[in-house]
């Protein structure tokens, strides 16, 4: 199992598998502000592979393995807790994406997680806010992708709106602008198509309201790059500029063509579909000037990375909203929450260290495992699993509200419905201390549960308990000897007091 480090390391690294670059950020840590130490970036154009039935290609999945080989040697040497890579718009429409991430965690050497747009919107925001020079000023910031932009109204580091909406540079470029070609008709079909996507949020996020604008990631800074030496802004984008910009592509009639100073080989061929995206964000928001800030989703995952060791665990404060929201018996969830913790210690040792992952994987979920009694108590295992694998949840990837929705759905009834889980998947264990302390706590005393001690047995696990207080809980006996019948069901084992 995955340890973690209690002691803050002096470097953290972040690894953004967007749709249109993958990029590597080494940052220097100092107390609670990160430097930038060194930095990788690789055009690998993975949303261009993406095809109509949203099935990535072989060329754009192996653009992606060589580049995260290259980022794995850098990384050579770096621990586990040091190291975060999230992949965005792309691989969580990919109906392969699960046999593109198996060779991409062996190429870079450390597990990827697939997030969800409202994260990724959250983990840009805490990237651009820590660059900004008054954040006490409310902010709009606007990050058009490969694959999506995400929208989000913040002040200091606090988002307050947070959006992402199915549009980017990469795949605008590609639908509107085939070949690199451009005029009118095809710039003004893919604007209107933008201010469609954006009708969805202008009403509440022009009601917030903002005191700047700000734009952050490869669009952004092409845009500001080619305003600014073509003397066109004195700083940032304006209205005048995005018009400027986009009278120069139809003169060349293609972006291959586009004669001003200041092109970038590597951002011509999503050039127009950023900027006809921008162009919309301005007209439908309403925004007339905007700033650019260097800080994004890598700067934002190096800050959230360093907030775990600081306790100040995002997922954890989502958690306890969860039980809030759903109003959870937080007494009862607690007591079953030690006792599965206990459990856990015996049967794996190492997770006695502090944030280990698997750990606090099982404690959130052993908190957050009755939250679906708030829709319907029968089956309300169902209806948990369900709200965590769907719902929005700051601070968790898809990954880990996939693991959290099994582990809840697994806490009682049919083991049957984990599998295909392998035999030797860690989460049966965790799985296993779940149940044992929900069973344990059925009668929902405050006493406490009678003393049991675990291990693992050839075939799965062995649990002892005294024979005299065994015999004296029949409810408890009958309900165990039925725990033990399920695990047979799936090819396992539960010993009850073997000789």
């Amino acid at each position: 199992m995955p340890k973690s480090i209690q002691a803050q390391p002096e470097t953290l690294a972040a690894v953004d598998l967007g749709s249109n670059s993958f990029r590597l950020q080494v940052g220097r840590v100092d107390g609670n502000q990160i430097y930038p130490l060194d930095g990788l970036k690789e055009s690998v154009r993975l949303a261009a592979g993406l095809t109509a039935g949203k099935i990535l290609d072989s060329a754009a999945q192996e653009r992606g393995i060589v580049a995260l080989k290259l980022f794995g040697e850098r990384l050579r040497g770096f621990s586990p807790g040091s190291v975060r890579a999230v992949a965005t718009n792309t691989l969580r429409v990919a109906k392969n994406a699960s046999e593109f991430l198996e060779r991409a965690e062996a190429a870079l050497g450390f597990p990827i997680e697939v997030i969800a747009g409202r994260e990724e919107a959250r983990l840009i925001y805490l990237g651009v806010a820590h660059t900004l020079p008054d954040p006490s000023r409310q902010q709009l910031v606007i990050d058009i992708g490969g694959g999506s932009t995400e929208f989000i109204i913040g002040r200091k580091i606090q988002p307050i709106l947070l959006e992402s909406l199915y549009m980017g540079c990469v795949s605008y470029s590609l639908n509107y602008f085939p070949d690199g070609k451009v005029d009118k008709k095809s710039f003004k079909a893919a604007e209107l198509a933008a201010r469609r996507e954006l009708q969805t949020i202008v009403i509440p996020y022009k009601k917030e309201g903002w005191s700047e604008a700000v734009g952050s990631s490869g669009t952004a800074k092409a845009i500001v790059d080619l305003l600014e030496v073509n003397g066109f802004s004195g700083q940032g984008i304006t209205r005048e500029g995005l018009m400027f910009l986009r009278n120069a592509l139809y003169r060349a009639g293609n972006v291959d063509k586009l004669a001003i100073n200041g092109v970038r080989a590597d951002r011509l061929p999503v050039l127009t579909g950023g900027l006809a995206i921008m162009s919309a964000a301005f007209k439908e928001l309403g925004v007339e000037q905007m700033t650019f800030s260097e800080g994004a989703l890598r700067l934002g995952v190096l800050y959230d990375l360093l907030g775990r060791y600081h306790h100040e665990d995002l997922r954890a404060a989502t958690v306890n909203r969860f039980m809030q929201r759903y109003e959870v018996d937080k007494r009862h969830a607690g007591r079953v929450t030690q006792s599965a913790q206990r459990l856990l210690h015996q049967l794996v040792p190492d997770t006695h260290e502090h944030n280990d992952v698997d750990m606090l994987l099982m404690l959130w979920a052993a908190r957050l495992h009755e939250i679906g009694v708030s829709i319907a108590h029968a089956s309300y295992h169902k209806h948990s699993a369900y709200i965590l694998a769907n719902a929005d949840m700051p601070g968790f990837s898809r990954r880990d509200q996939t693991r959290l929705a099994r582990l809840v759905l697994a806490h009682r009834g049919k083991l049957e419905r984990v599998q295909p889980l392998s035999k030797q998947d860690r989460d049966w264990t965790l799985i296993f201390c779940l149940r044992l302390a929900v069973l344990l706590h059925r009668s929902r005393e405050a006493k406490s549960p009678p003393e049991v001690s675990v291990k693992f047995s050839d075939r799965g696990f062995a649990l002892a308990m005294d024979e005299d207080v065994l015999a004296d809980s029949p409810l408890t006996a009958a309900a165990l000897q039925e725990e033990a019948d399920q695990w047979r069901q799936v090819g396992g084992e539960l010993l009850i007091n073997p000789r």
